[in-house]
């Protein structure tokens, strides 16, 4: 089996899994101890050093670097590595505890390992734990600052790396889709709180350095951190959903709010998980006396209200949001979703227009040098013949993808990008494509009005974009989004009928109702809210009730035309072949983008259409975790059990035994249907008992957390 492409910057991850826990002293035996290897010993740590000073989030996964020789020669040394998520990072003793698992490999007899580096990031002192252990022999923990210089580990510094070590394992695990999984390949990914013993031990760091929160950065949506928006929040909040630990999250923010009365907020949320709609309702109201403009609260009522179908009332707490927080984008995305609830989609496109938009922050990924060898060895407990089976071999050429597949750039949107798009496709979804053009030239100054109230003055040529024979000419759209993509020339509004090639090398002409957006104004002319008027515009009468479209906003509306434009081709082609009686073949690549492609748009049955179709070529968890939604949708157990069962099995085959989403989804049909139901379905799956083991696995993980259903 091949692994999933691997950027250049990617380094890779050890290669065993830890299989059930009755057989972890087997799965440590078969494990090998990495899966790079350098013939440079330490190539990889300096490269490590060197990438401290442009982290910015909470760090990369933890490297294992180990160094080993023939046990023949003690000359020649090389240096193997891979990383690693959810390690008990509380003490050098614990890294060093792991380093000892990893010495002694039954695959490889020839050599031994003589030392061993434990790197573990610490983002709130910007610091890298190190625990240096020699074989055999002694430990040495000290740190690196982001000037390359040793430093000392002391106790405080060893609580906020185990407090960033359980964040990292919750938001950068991966969702059961494999983005995460493709994009690091090899990582290996533990729970890091397996018990209610390290559950207590997380909250009590977490207590501790609550209020330094705001230095670990924040969410993407997010502009200025503070002590309710942060990494830190988000990972407790992350936990607390993802277990149902609900009790002990109201514990937790109880006492901080006697602290802090905006810690309010959060623990409103963590009510309303719980079903303590009451309480948290006179929560928000108590707390409102005393912070009157908390935006954070008066975006958790307005979305509570927006829940209950209470649009007016929401629509009075997202304004009073923006009014508390006008420069943060969450507040403004609040009040554009309330006017789409409430169907008012001028106001719902002006708001929209208005929020502030960030340039999104990936993730910390580590950056090494390309290593003299990678292995990916799979472990017989991961081995599922219909995930296995179809997949392409090595030197086996990647799948055919259109051209006009790839470029759609809605697949790349991140962060506010992202979420604006998500609420413009809503819109569209909502009142179709003519009527949502309609719209925006009701509150938008579109480039022929424009023309027309300025055709007495001199017009320079290049203020009006490109345009060839009437013909909209689009300029080259960028994938930085802090540019907000491209903005196409001005053109008029007219039909759209393009051919496309049909994925077999024919080309179908296909007429498209879709009719191209106007441009609101060339984007030479357009200028900011805080920008001086120009004074030759005071006679404009027709803009007096209109806006100017931001240039981002415009480039969304282009981005959104070819996402239907391709939406629509492939159904209208789709059609013309089942008329025909004929097959209508794609790529599993190709079926995986237009599932994406219908999920964007709202069209959830053609989304899993797509999807099965994939699936029906090859195993790809991306299909799988769509497929997963409609036996959500269905209330289908066995089938969500099925799903979840082969995603489990995708996970541990790279080298990830853990996903808070697929853990939240076990724990979720565990409380609708008892665990003893779940249980007989999972083992009564004809599929191989160690693959059965795993999904147990995560039964048995709410077990031990006492979740509602485990104990029936």
């Amino acid at each position: 089996m091949v692994a999933p492409a691997v950027p250049e910057y990617v380094l890779l991850k050890p290669l065993g899994l830890r299989v059930p826990r009755r057989c972890m002293c087997m799965a440590i035996a078969r494990f090998q101890q990495g899966i790079h290897e350098e013939e440079e010993i330490f190539v990889a740590v300096d490269a490590r050093t060197e990438s401290l000073q442009s982290l910015r989030e909470l760090g990369p996964p933890d490297l294992v670097y180990l160094v080993k020789q023939p046990k023949a020669n003690s000359t020649r040394q090389t240096g193997v590595y891979h990383h690693v998520t959810g390690i008990d990072a509380s003490s050098s003793a614990s890294l060093a505890a792991y380093v000892n698992t990893l010495t002694f490999s039954p695959l490889d007899k020839t050599h031994k390992v003589v030392s061993g580096i434990y790197c573990c990031y610490n983002a709130f002192s910007h610091l890298d734990m190190r625990v240096e252990v020699k074989i055999p022999g002694s430990l040495e923990a000290y740190c690196i600052d982001e000037h390359g210089d040793k430093r000392m580990a002391t106790d405080a510094l060893w609580l906020e790396t185990f407090l960033c070590a359980v964040l990292r394992a919750y938001l950068y695990a991966d969702d059961g889709s494999g983005n995460a999984i493709k994009k690091i390949v090899g990582v290996r990914r533990f729970n890091p709180v397996t018990n209610t013993e390290m559950e207590h031990k997380f909250l009590d760091a977490a207590e501790k350095l609550f209020f330094l929160g705001r230095q670990l950065s924040s969410d993407p949506e997010t502009q200025v951190p503070n002590t309710v928006s942060n990494h830190l929040t988000s990972g407790i909040l992350k936990y607390i959903y993802t277990t149902g630990r609900y009790t002990s999250g109201i514990n937790l923010f109880e006492k901080l709010r006697t602290r802090d009365v905006e810690v309010s907020s959060l623990l409103a949320r963590v009510q309303i998980m719980a079903d303590e709609e009451v309480q948290a309702v006179r929560l928000m109201y108590d707390a409102l006396q005393d912070v009157p403009m908390d935006y954070a609260l008066l975006d958790c009522q307005a979305n509570f209200c927006q829940s209950k179908g209470e649009g007016e009332m929401a629509l009075e707490c997202a304004k009073r949001a923006v009014t508390a927080a006008p420069s943060e984008f969450s507040t403004w995305a609040r009040l554009a979703e309330v006017y789409v609830g409430m169907e008012q989609w001028d106001l719902a496109l002006l708001t929209l227009n208005s929020c502030p938009m960030f340039t999104y922050q990936d993730k910390d990924t580590p950056r090494m040098p390309q290593p003299s060898r990678i292995m990916l060895p799979i472990l017989s407990e991961s081995i599922l013949d219909e995930i296995d089976e179809g997949q392409p071999k090595q030197g086996d050429p990647h799948d055919y993808v259109h051209p006009s597949l790839r470029k759609l750039h809605a697949a790349g949107y991140q962060g506010t990008f992202l979420k604006a798009y998500n609420l413009l496709t809503k819109i569209a979804a909502a009142i179709g494509w003519d009527q949502l053009l309609k719209v925006r030239s009701e509150v938008f100054v579109m480039e022929e009005e424009y023309r027309v109230e300025r055709h007495h003055e001199p017009k320079p040529a290049q203020s009006l974009g490109a345009e060839t024979n009437g013909e909209l000419v689009e300029e080259d759209e960028e994938e930085g989004e802090e540019d907000s993509g491209s903005v196409s020339g001005p053109g008029p509004t007219e039909p759209v009928s393009e051919p496309t090639a049909n994925g077999n090398g024919n080309e179908t002409p296909v007429n498209s109702s879709i009719e191209r957006p106007e441009q609101s104004m060339a984007s030479e002319v357009v200028k900011s809210g805080n920008d001086d008027p120009d004074p030759s515009h005071s006679t404009y009468t027709q803009f007096r009730n209109k806006r100017l479209c931001e240039r981002w906003l415009d480039n969304l509306f282009m981005v959104l035309y070819e996402d239907l434009r391709i939406y629509t081709i492939w159904r209208t082609e789709m059609a013309q072949f089942r008329q025909q009686a004929m097959e209508y073949k794609k790529s599993p690549t190709e079926w995986e983008i237009l599932g994406e492609l219908a999920e964007r748009l709202h069209h959830f049955d053609e989304g899993i259409e797509a999807y099965q179709s994939c699936l029906a070529t090859r195993f790809s968890p991306k299909a799988m975790r769509g497929l997963l939604k409609l036996y959500e949708k269905r209330n289908d157990t066995r089938g969500m059990l099925g799903a979840l069962i082969r995603l489990i099995a995708w996970q541990y085959r790279w080298y990830s035994e853990f996903s808070p989403e697929l853990l939240f989804l076990m724990r979720k049909l565990i409380e609708d249907e008892g665990a003893v139901k779940v249980r007989s379905i999972v083992q009564a799956t004809n599929l191989p008992q160690p693959i059965l083991d795993l999904t147990h696995q995560y039964c048995q993980l709410c077990a031990t957390f006492r979740s509602s259903g485990s104990d029936t």
